[in-house]
């Protein structure tokens, strides 16, 4: 229907330090922020935006009464979805260059893929992963692999 959330289109970081997370980010994705808009970086991905904002302010923008204030773990992860293992390896080594944290280094998976975890400078979650249940349609959105017909 029309008025369903049928999409994800933005995710907003609430971040510590806006330059340091926005120059990581900017490693990470190989990709230069939007810079119209002063105070917040916009990573224009393919199919879902990435949006950095000062986690004091935007804690502030939800709510006054909001702390913010963050725990060791939200209970929310990101994920990319790589198209071989190796690509999970590449994306690793880009990762620790840009200063991320390796948390879980890519291995083999009880569900049969390969992935691992490494933490951004404010602790956000990001999980690369591969598995052989997926595929990508030609505009590089994520899907599973057709069953093949006999």
């Amino acid at each position: 229907s029309p008025m369903a959330l049928s999409r994800l289109s933005l995710i907003t970081l609430g971040v510590a330090d806006l330059q340091t997370s926005t120059a990581f980010y900017r490693a990470v994705f190989g990709v230069a922020p939007n810079d119209r808009y002063e105070g917040v970086a916009f990573f224009e991905l393919p199919g879902t935006w990435v949006a950095l904002y000062p986690l004091d302010k935007l804690a502030e923008d939800i709510s006054p009464d909001l702390s913010p204030v963050r725990g060791a773990f939200s209970g929310v992860t990101l994920a990319h979805n790589a198209r071989s293992k190796e690509e999970v390896l590449a994306i690793f080594d880009q990762a620790r260059a840009a200063g991320a944290r390796i948390v879980k280094a890519p291995q083999d998976t009880f569900w049969g893929g390969f992935s691992g975890y490494f933490a951004d400078p404010d602790g956000y979650y990001w999980e690369v992963a591969w598995g052989e249940m997926f595929d990508f349609a030609p505009d590089g959105t994520l899907r599973f692999k057709q069953e093949s017909a006999a």
